[in-house]
């Protein structure tokens, strides 16, 4: 332990000198911990300086914002001082709205600051307590101390106006928001003339932003944009906040080509950019992009802390590079369960069940505790490994610990005994879970249905899931399916034509392949690609080879009423058959293609994917909604279990 320099001449406070107060200043800011700090406060306490307003104010300061903090001490001193000034007030409102669990502590200190009235509040005390009413959503409290900015003359100051508007934007209140922007960026409450024009520009960014910010909260993404593209100046906060915004709606792509053009205005991407724009790469699997990203944090020594670094290890996952996900984790400082979980996620959608297993056991010796997202990737690698009685111990221990289990672990459940064929439990298990119900819950096991055929539980859980989520088309689909698989066109017309109605469209298949860092997407039997006439060649050179090899078209997969070739025909065009054609006529022989699919891969195209990875030595890696296929020398990773 450090030692405290207690050898401070002896002064009685009224003959305390300039020099003296400095270095007693100095001890107090050389504190390496709080018992370092309280040693000197008992020092000045035995000394009679403990009320010497500069030395008690600084005190104050270490013991309510250091590394070291601690609140209620803080409280304390504050306590002991005869006449706090507002310095002190501030810190101490400051301290507490920015502690997790001390927000409500803020604002009511701040009333007692009010009521007082030995000390008004000036324009640093406003932002923290703004920041409180943010925190806890009050936008009630809020507005009431709008009222006091105006009352108290702050209402042209740029940086309370920020935090007022920010306040606004936390608390959901675009009406409100909108009328603060437009009045501070039209110049009605910039009160200072003498204002520098560069200054002033600065201040509206801000503002600008926070608005960014806020439409992109509600989900608002066309006003964010419009407002976006208006603003005269941009930061990289700007930048940062519409690349979010875009990949966190499922505007991928949109996310991404927003990330080019940053970079063509040549501003830098920061470490909160590369967070940002890494999911959108994630979803579309632009693996060639998300090395260029880690290559780039590396080149410009950006800190790869817990945030970017489980996005990397989620990125590489999710593009198909397990390998290189599992290197980037080892790599990375592990004292976070997020990491752990981005990992663990990664290996269960690879159908990696053993890893999960062990990097679970690695993660509790390492003295980890797992969250419950931890136990969602678990269960989902003992629903892909068809191990159900793996998943149900998990599950049962995961009770066991004290976690209340989520929608997202019954999910996971009843995906599992669907798969293994036990739907009557799964929709038992539905039944009686002690929370609601949700369409994606009754979604697995609709699906389940369909690969089993059962027509009876099927056309249950199609009926709850139209109840739910009515314009949604995979309940219709599904049980058309079902139907359709059965033979029964009859009651395929019927739902057919309750869709019609209803204006409900099937989600048609999509796929994507990048290729020298371009994205390339595809629909069914789409030809409207520049090289549709190559990829229409390479797809029937396909088709002959597969045939010479001995296959035969799965036109089971087919669940539309039209004769043989037709079928054969429609399982010829998916989407996932013309990227792997595509990507064949556009790489070099023997290099890896990587696609991704929003739909389930169909049985037939997986028959396909297996041959084709062997007739031309490729290694294929398919990502469908629900997991990863890894095609190579004729077999998939999955082992035909999906």
């Amino acid at each position: 332990m450090s030692s405290i320099n207690m050898n401070i001449p002896l002064l009685h406070p009224k003959t305390s000198t300039p020099h003296h107060s400095q270095l007693l200043l100095t001890q107090i800011r050389t504190c390496q911990s709080m018992q370092e700090l309280k040693q000197v406060h008992a020092f000045l306490i035995k000394t009679a300086q403990n009320h010497e307003p500069v030395v008690a104010t600084e005190l104050l300061r270490q013991s309510a914002t250091s590394d070291f903090r601690d609140i209620d001490y803080a409280l304390s001193l504050f306590d002991e001082m005869p006449e706090p000034d507002c310095f002190a007030w501030n810190t101490l409102i400051r301290a507490l709205a920015e502690t997790h669990d001390r927000p409500l502590h803020a604002l009511l200190f701040f009333c007692n600051m009010v009521s007082d009235g030995m000390v008004e509040p000036n324009r640093f005390t406003f932002p923290s307590v703004l920041k409180a009413c943010s925190v806890l959503t009050r936008l009630e409290v809020g507005k009431q101390v709008h009222g006091l900015v105006v009352k108290f003359g702050f209402s042209g100051d740029e940086f309370v106006v920020s935090n007022l508007l920010r306040m606004y934007v936390m608390c959901g209140n675009m009406e409100d928001s909108h009328v603060l922007f437009r009045r501070s960026v039209d110049g009605v409450d910039y009160m200072n003339k003498v204002m520098r024009d560069k200054r002033r520009e600065e201040g509206i960014v801000v503002l600008c932003n926070v608005m960014v910010d806020g439409y992109v909260r509600v989900g608002n993404l066309t006003a964010a944009r419009e407002l976006f593209d208006r603003m005269h100046k941009r930061s990289v906060v700007s930048w940062n906040a519409m690349i979010s915004g875009y990949a966190q709606n499922g505007y991928f792509s949109e996310a991404i080509e927003l990330f080019h053009r940053m970079q063509m205005e040549d501003l830098l991407p920061n470490r909160v950019t590369l967070v940002s724009v890494l999911p959108a790469i994630s979803r579309l699997g632009a693996i060639e992009l998300g090395k260029w990203v880690h290559l780039y944090a590396e080149r410009n020594k950006i800190k790869i802390d817990d945030a970017l670094g489980s996005a990397l290890v989620d990125m590489y996952a999710k593009c198909g590079s397990i390998g290189k996900a599992i290197q980037v984790f080892e790599s990375l400082p592990k004292s976070n369960v997020i990491t752990w979980n981005a990992i663990l996620g990664g290996l269960a959608m690879h159908g990696k069940a053993k890893d999960v297993f062990d990097f679970f056991a690695r993660m509790e010796r390492s003295g980890i505790s797992p969250s419950d997202v931890t136990y969602i990737a678990i269960l989902s690698a003992c629903s892909h490994a068809g191990l159900v009685d793996k998943g149900r111990s998990y599950f049962n221990h995961m009770v066991n610990v004290g976690f209340v289990p989520r929608i997202e672990h019954y999910g996971c459940m009843v995906d599992l005994l669907g798969r293994v064929g036990y739907l009557e439990e799964a929709k038992e298990l539905i039944l009686n879970m002690p929370i609601k119900s949700d369409d994606v819950i009754w979604k697995a096991l609709l699906g389940a249905c369909k690969v089993h055929k059962n027509v009876e539980i099927g056309r249950r859980a199609a009926e709850v899931l139209m109840q739910l989520a009515p314009h949604d088309s995979g309940a219709y689909v599904a049980m058309s399916n079902i139907y359709a698989s059965s033979g029964d066109w009859d009651a395929v017309a019927e739902v057919r034509l309750m869709m019609k109605d209803l204006d409900i469209r099937k989600d048609p298949g999509c796929s994507w392949i990048e290729i020298d860092g371009v994205i390339h997407e595809f629909l069914v039997e789409d030809d409207s690609h520049p090289s549709a006439k190559e990829i229409h060649s390479m797809l029937e050179e396909i088709s002959n080879k597969l045939n010479f090899e001995g296959y035969r078209p799965d036109t089971t997969q087919v669940l539309l009423k039209m004769d043989e070739t037709h079928k054969e025909s429609v399982l010829h065009y998916h989407s996932e058959k013309i990227a792997v054609a595509f990507g064949l006529i556009s790489t070099t022989p023997k290099t890896p293609l990587q696609i991704v699919k929003n739909l389930r891969i169909c049985k037939d195209c997986h028959s396909s994917m297996k041959l084709i990875s062997k007739i031309y030595n490729r290694k294929i890696t398919i990502r469908d909604r629900k997991r990863f296929h890894h095609f190579e020398h004729g077999s998939c990773s999955c082992m035909d279990y999906w």
